[in-house]
């Protein structure tokens, strides 16, 4: 049997590892072009990664914070995405990632004024 296919008794794939991930784009360019690295993306990425722990909501079955590298949505920087929802915030200073830990991590509620517009990419 490959990794790809479930055994002929499972109707379901088994449960994630983590509930949800939030990936935060760090990316970083030389060349003097917008990224997210100049608009204190670490600074939330730690926030962030610090308010999970103190939650108690890190660890299996529960949220993984990542680093990623550049998430091609550079107009709208810096920004975070959440998976398995898929839902995409641009944020602007650590309060605003309070706001989606409390609320979107914690209580599953997506953050509306912070959804990243659905047309701004790279």
């Amino acid at each position: 049997m490959t990794q790809d296919r479930l055994p002929p008794d499972v109707d379901s794939p088994p449960a994630s590892y983590y509930q949800r991930h939030i990936f935060f784009c760090l990316n970083e360019r030389r060349n003097g072009e917008e990224a997210c690295a100049n608009h204190h993306a670490q600074e939330a990425f730690d926030r962030c990664k610090s308010q999970v722990k103190a939650a108690g909501l890190s660890g299996p079955g529960q949220v993984r914070v990542n680093k990623a590298g550049c998430l091609d949505r550079c107009a709208a920087g810096p920004v975070v995405v959440i998976y398995p929802e898929a839902v995409w915030y641009s944020y602007v200073d650590v309060q605003d990632i309070d706001e989606i830990v409390e609320s979107h991590l914690k209580n599953g509620q997506v953050v509306e004024r912070l959804l990243t517009p659905p047309h701004l990419g790279r």
